[in-house]
């Protein structure tokens, strides 16, 4: 899955949280993720190709890395369902949640399955039509029954849409299938995922989180936007920084102005001038330059949103989100100027680490939990860094790097040696 940096890149800083202190207990839109949750460990779909890492960590006298790679396919993480036919996405939602339920932990389900996902690249697939779609999810919804379950929907749902044009009046952007219908695909994404939204999240214990991209990424105003068009305001969230390597801190702030942002173009001003204008919304890129930029400032939030005539009481007002730590505890790599076409700074990296371990004690009202969502140790594409003529050798591995959702030993190895904590 390819979470692509379409903009440049902003470094670790931590901005105070928008809203000061709040004692309110977070409240998602629906039911937030309860204090102290469990999440559930799943066999994950490389369990043998771990294991036969560690028995040759093992036979190697290398323990300890061995006893590490034990210890990171012991910690919860992500089910990822990612196109089987409605039959099968059915009976795998349906064991997943009945092992989880029977060991009294709260399982993450990630739906991958939307047409034209990831716009036909490295984590190409998805359903063909609408209709099928709606037969997935509906699958989907059934083999979660009224058991508990917190579902990822669609990573890069929003960040890569076919034949989109946002509402910020950049034009028309780079995701331009020619299977796709310019003048429909938009419309059906949006409508797909709102279906989405209500067929799943129509179970009492589930709860539901769209695509938020993350902190590189889309601008605060453009991706609140999305968020409203998918029907966010009837999940309980969105999520951020799935597959990808952003710091939790700047996750935190970039989520934090989301919320806001969606208050903001949502709740009617005097005469409703400000409704459905999240571009007036500042972001990441304006007035900021940075999270590490001196001009980095609450102050738009401040006079917008915190002392608005009607302004949030307390985090139940705001829309809530989770934030994927799994590879992020080395923050995001940067990659050596001018060595490379296309450095791909998002796939595969070199010299990154695992990150906090899932909780829900995030010390954020608005973020329900810290989660690994994308699988650590599998690969996130075979990343050339834009060369053409070495046969497709990943030049920071020495390797042609596995297909995407293929383990990547040496990879999983770094995560581990290099995990923030340390395991």
């Amino acid at each position: 899955m390819r979470s692509m940096t379409r903009l440049a890149g902003v470094a670790a800083a931590g901005a105070a949280l928008l809203l000061g202190p709040l004692t309110t207990p977070a409240a998602a839109a629906g039911e937030a993720i309860p204090d102290g949750t469990q999440f559930y460990v799943p066999q994950l779909q490389h369990y043998q190709d771990a294991l036969s890492q560690v028995a040759e960590l093992r036979a190697s006298g290398d323990t300890e890395a061995a006893d590490d790679i034990s210890a990171m396919i012991r910690t919860p993480q992500a089910v990822w369902l990612t196109g089987a036919s409605p039959e099968q996405v059915e009976q795998e939602a349906r064991q997943v949640t009945h092992r989880a339920a029977g060991k009294g932990e709260l399982p993450v389900l990630v739906a991958y399955n939307i047409p034209f996902r990831d716009c036909a690249q490295y984590s190409a697939g998805g359903a063909t039509t609408v209709a099928e779609y709606h037969e997935w999810i509906d699958a989907l919804a059934a083999g979660i029954g009224d058991r508990e379950a917190v579902v990822i929907l669609e990573p890069d749902g929003l960040g890569i849409i076919p034949w989109y044009s946002p509402n910020t009046g950049s034009g028309l952007e780079w995701c331009r299938p020619a299977e796709a219908d310019p003048d429909t695909a938009a419309s059906d994404r949006f409508a797909m995922l709102n279906y989405a939204v209500d067929a799943v999240g129509a179970n009492p214990g589930t709860r539901v989180y769209l695509d938020g991209t993350h902190s590189a990424w889309l601008g605060v105003g453009d991706i609140a936007d999305r968020l409203h068009q998918a029907g966010v305001e009837r999940a309980d969230g969105f999520f951020l920084n799935v597959s990808n390597y952003r710091t939790t801190s700047d996750s935190l702030t970039y989520g934090n102005w989301i919320s806001q942002c969606l208050w903001y173009g949502t709740n009617p001003a005097e005469g409703g001038w400000r409704l459905g204008h999240f571009e007036y919304c500042a972001s990441q890129y304006y007035p900021s330059s940075g999270y590490d930029d001196t001009t980095a400032t609450d102050q738009w939030y401040l006079d917008n949103v915190t002392n608005a005539a009607n302004a949030p009481q307390g985090p139940q007002d705001l829309t809530h989100f989770v934030v994927d730590t799994s590879r992020n505890g080395r923050g995001p790599w940067t990659p050596p100027a001018g060595v490379y076409p296309d450095p791909q700074d998002w796939c595969n990296p070199p010299d990154r680490g695992l990150g906090v371990r899932p909780t829900t004690d995030t010390g954020d009202p608005l973020a329900d939990a810290f989660l690994w969502v994308k699988v650590p140790g599998e690969s996130d594409g075979q990343c050339s860094r834009g060369l053409t003529d070495n046969g497709g050798v990943d030049p920071e591995w020495g390797r042609v790097d596995p297909a995407a959702g293929q383990w990547f030993p040496e990879q999983a190895l770094e995560l581990v040696r290099l995990a923030q904590p340390p395991l």
